[in-house]
């Protein structure tokens, strides 16, 4: 999967991302998309490691995992962000 692809689907994971767990993040809608582009990898790898598939495109399974990666590193941000 090209470089593109990992960001574009990072961009619709933390645009999903923060539509499911709205509120104030610092830093915006760019610091939501660097999130997702992170939470891409992590679901990705995660994904191969749990046997669930490897990301190979832009598809739901991919969004899916992507999406769960950015869910984890935005709680994650949001935790230690308030600290």
């Amino acid at each position: 999967m090209g470089i593109f692809s990992w960001i574009l689907l990072g961009l619709i994971a933390g645009v999903l991302a923060k539509w499911i767990m709205p509120g104030e993040d610092p830093g915006g809608i760019i610091v939501t998309i660097l999130i997702g582009i992170a939470g891409a990898f992590l679901g990705g790898f995660a994904g191969t490691q749990l046997g669930i598939g490897p990301v190979d495109g832009v598809n739901l399974i991919s969004i899916g995992l992507a999406m769960a990666g950015a869910l984890v590193l935005l709680l994650a941000y949001r935790i230690f962000s308030r600290k």
